[in-house]
């Protein structure tokens, strides 16, 4: 099991690219190994997450070649040989690993196929709740078992099934639960519609769009008619602003600071993390330089010091990836950071909010539990703590960036479970713990196929 040690630096200017958007990867195999032809996929992020995601679509035929890789972790330049929506039985039983954006985008595709195939995870995975896509995909005539130690969790047993369109008024906001009703839809007889209670990531929408999937945006409705046939493309993923964010929060907090992260994506429902950051006072600018689909561009944040906030019920949904991090300013802010409405963050890798909250306080944090999240009284200087990820990536990665901070040593252990999300995160930690400034200090080392 392996350690982050970070102490605190002094500066941080630096400019540099992070990996590519881990939700938009997921898609673009997905989408790619659907399609009628040839897809070439560039910046793709070679995550164990989404490394699964594209494992588990050549599991059902979809093969790829690798044009680029990034050392000791996998392809981010592909070719993708699209199956015309007509997948074959897997041989075993798909590993989706610690991935829920995984597992569920792929239980909509597998939900309409005339085979059975199994989705398994880790122990993580097999925790996690997955009624609240084998409900709507039930609905759709699906026919899924959870065959997990829990009820309602993985591993799913996926039954041949032929779908009928629905229109599900969503519980509860979650892109992953849309976006598994409109993937299952492509398989439908008629238009399927998914209604969100708020407006969540719009990724699965874009990528559609892209693949010249037709939909009807009306508000909060999203309808897609089933029977259509993604039309190969090439398709490039932005960097993705949820690991760009931890960076954010270190040059936030760091009156005098400048960091400038080029060619990220700029989805108008994923920059909430630079609202509430101005908020808070940090001195941001965007500068989009590619509007066609998924928004690109860069992000140059300026630090100030930073006072405390209140994250809006109506932000939560498009924040719940960068609470952690949020979380890790608020205790450098002064006065009081209040998050609420975030209950889902009891569910995810592992239990965010009492994770965040023990890990602040070994830090010296003043924070306040509550069942649907947490207030931090800011202010109190950070010292350095031995710190448990509990094999969550995004608890890991919010913590080495308080140990920036915080006086003394901060060890974070269990740090295997970055690779989920962030390869390369120590080699860009490194260089802003010794605080280098050049850019080609931050290029990750690749090979070219």
């Amino acid at each position: 099991m392996s350690t982050l040690r970070v102490k605190a630096i002094s500066s941080l200017h630096a400019e540099f690219s992070v990996p590519g958007d881990k939700s938009i990867s997921h898609r673009a195999a997905i989408f790619g190994g659907l399609s009628n032809g040839v897809c070439e996929i560039s910046n793709f992020l070679s995550s164990e997450d989404c490394l699964n995601t594209l494992k588990a679509m050549h599991s059902l035929g979809a093969r790829y070649e690798v044009i680029e890789e990034l050392e000791n972790h996998g392809p981010i330049t592909l070719r993708i040989h699209g199956q015309s929506m007509k997948l074959c039985a897997p041989v075993a039983a798909i590993d989706c690993g610690n991935s829920g954006t995984g597992m569920r985008l792929l239980a909509g595709l597998l939900a309409g196929q005339d085979f059975t195939s199994e989705l398994f995870g880790d122990a993580s995975l097999s925790s996690r709740p997955m009624g609240r896509i084998t409900a709507p995909l039930a609905e759709m005539g699906a026919n899924i078992e959870t065959l997990g130690d829990k009820p309602g969790c993985a591993p799913l047993k996926i039954h041949a099934s032929k779908l009928q369109p629905i229109t599900y008024e969503m519980p509860v906001a979650s892109a992953q639960v849309k976006s598994a009703v409109l993937i299952a839809g492509l398989f439908a007889e008629g238009t399927t519609s998914v209604i969100q209670p708020t407006t969540t990531r719009d990724h699965t929408e874009r990528m559609l769009a892209a693949f010249r999937v037709s939909t009807r945006i009306e508000g909060n409705k999203i309808s897609l008619p089933g029977g259509q046939m993604p039309e190969s493309c090439d398709f490039a993923v932005p960097g993705d602003i949820s690991s760009a964010a931890f960076w954010l929060v270190a040059a936030a907090a760091m009156d005098g600071s400048r960091l400038l992260i080029k060619d990220v994506g700029l989805n108008p429902t994923r920059t909430a993390i630079l609202k509430v950051l101005g908020r808070m006072g940090a001195r941001i600018i965007e500068i989009i330089h590619n509007s066609e689909g998924e928004p690109i561009g860069n992000i140059e944040i300026q630090g100030a010091p930073l006072t405390g906030t209140t994250l809006l019920a109506e932000e939560i949904p498009n924040l719940i990836d960068e609470i952690p991090v949020i979380a890790v300013a608020a205790a450098l802010a002064k006065g009081d950071t209040h998050i609420r409405n975030a209950r889902e963050l009891r569910v995810k890798e592992t239990d965010r909010i009492t994770t965040t909250v023990e890990n602040l306080r070994k830090m010296g944090a003043d924070v306040e539990e509550f069942e649907d999240g947490m207030t931090i009284h800011g202010g109190k200087p950070l010292k350095g703590a031995d710190i448990e990820s509990h094999g969550d990536h995004r608890i890991a990665m919010a913590f080495a960036i308080a140990g920036l901070f915080a006086k003394g040593d901060t060890v974070i252990h269990g740090t295997d479970c970055i690779n989920t999300s962030y390869p390369g995160f120590a080699h860009h930690l490194d260089a802003i713990r010794h605080e280098r400034t050049k850019p080609e200090d931050f290029i990750l080392p690749t090979i070219t196929r």
